[in-house]
């Protein structure tokens, strides 16, 4: 075995090792938090200078991330960051958890996670450890990372061990933090996957290791590829429904009850967050390489998208009805965030709402507990104050984002129309509530 393999392993099983986390954002912070908490010193790298304004002041920007743990592993020492790649000249193991966008045309973009090796590697120490968590499709970490790696005449299973681990961070889910979830782990080899598997044994208890990086770039693929379908399909169906006139929740409800052979899955005005808009469709990217088309993924991710224009019509279809002239229509959408009580507007399909009920002409203003501004794709809003008499001025009250702080109630009894998208009001009489 070789010297610097058992040097590393011995460091992880003693606990006496440094860690370096690059990005510190959704994935990273928490990650990063986590070893801390062990008494392991961690940095994390960031070139975000509000992020590394808010550690500076001792104060979190995530919700994972509480800013009484922060405060406490600062003052203690487990826990730092910097702007500096060159602190990773002392640390054992490197975690690299960079952004993976969408270029235009929905192309992968991997640059982030490019500039991330190349800025740490001239700096890797000898025997480190280098786990890539950003999600991207097959074959990244070996096509693009090794050979970076390799070009800084590093020797791979000496001189650093390479590995891909997926990350499956659910932001806000308090019933499954980082520290609950399984860890997937695929290394270049079989030492390399071993190394990654011991290391997450620190934080995780359950550790599974899959044959290679290539796989376990793929099952976080899958995992996500599987919820856009199925999200698609009900969505599909939604629409359906409504031309049969039948009540897709009503249906959902009732198939629920069977116990085996089905997963609920609800429709609603779109997918938003860092995961399931774009994940599947850099598998699609990948299989086309391959002479593969994947018609499952694009119709799924065609349908999502077209999402925020349906509800936008069939708001416009509900104004009609209650003999509202759509084109001075003034509406109040409700929920900006991509996701339920989380302060992030990633891809947030209420915004895309918002744009086309705007587009049709609509005067739209909106109401967030969580965001009081509204400055992204030309929109300036300010979120409006939840009062019986703003109530009245609008039109149409719209349910984009269902946040546990909104009092559904006073809304049901002030608004003139609500349309439900998230099926808030469940068996609420039709005069006054449409449903998705």
């Amino acid at each position: 075995m070789h010297k610097s393999l058992l040097e590393i392993r011995q460091k992880i099983k003693t606990k006496q090792l440094k860690i370096a986390v690059v990005g510190l954002g959704y994935v990273g912070f928490p990650l990063a938090i986590e070893f801390a908490k062990k008494n392991i010193q961690v940095i994390g790298i960031e070139i975000d200078a509000n992020r590394l304004n808010c550690i500076k002041r001792k104060e979190s920007y995530i919700s994972d991330v509480s800013t009484k743990e922060l405060k406490n592993l600062l003052s203690k020492g487990y826990f730092s960051a910097t702007k500096d790649f060159s602190v990773i000249k002392n640390c054992d193991v490197v975690l690299i958890c960079v952004p993976t966008p969408l270029k235009r045309k929905n192309l992968p973009d991997i640059s982030y996670i490019k500039d991330a090796v190349k800025s740490a590697a001239s700096y890797i120490k000898h025997g480190a450890l280098i786990v890539l968590e950003s999600t991207t499709y097959p074959g990244t970490t070996e096509e693009e990372l090794l050979p970076i790696f390799q070009s800084y005449k590093l020797k791979h299973g000496g001189d650093f061990f390479l590995c891909f681990s997926p990350e499956r961070i659910d932001p806000g889910n308090k019933s499954f933090p980082v520290n609950r979830i399984p860890k997937v782990i695929g290394g270049i080899n079989a030492q390399a996957t071993c190394l990654g598997a011991e290391f997450y044994k620190i934080i995780i208890q359950q550790v599974v290791p899959v044959s290679s990086a290539r796989t376990a770039e793929t099952v976080k693929l899958l995992e996500n590829t599987f919820r856009l379908i199925n999200i698609g399909l009900i969505n599909e169906l939604a629409m359906m429904a409504h031309k049969m006139n039948i009540d897709i929740w009503e249906v959902i409800s009732a198939a629920a009850t069977k116990p085996f052979g089905f997963m609920p899955f609800y429709p609603g005005p779109g997918v938003g967050g860092h995961c399931i808009p774009k994940d599947p469709l850099y598998l699609h990217w990948k299989a086309k390489s391959f002479g593969f088309h994947s018609r499952f993924i694009r119709l799924a991710s065609d349908v999502i998208s077209y999402m925020p224009e349906y509800v936008a019509t069939r708001i416009q279809e509900a104004l009609f009805k209650k003999n509202k002239k759509s084109k001075t229509a003034k509406i109040l959408v409700v929920g900006v965030t991509y996701k339920k009580d989380i302060k992030d507007l990633r891809q947030s399909p209420s915004i895309d709402l918002i744009k086309n009920l705007q587009t049709k002409g609509h005067l739209v203003s909106y109401y967030d507990p969580l965001i009081h501004y509204l400055k992204i794709k030309d929109i300036n809003l300010k979120s409006v104050i939840i009062t019986k008499n703003n109530l009245i001025r609008f039109d149409c009250v719209v349910i984009a984002t269902d946040h546990s702080k909104i009092d559904y109630k006073f809304l049901l009894n002030n608004a003139q129309l609500i349309f439900d998208t998230r099926n808030v009001y469940q068996g609420v009489s039709k005069e006054k509530v449409v449903r998705l």
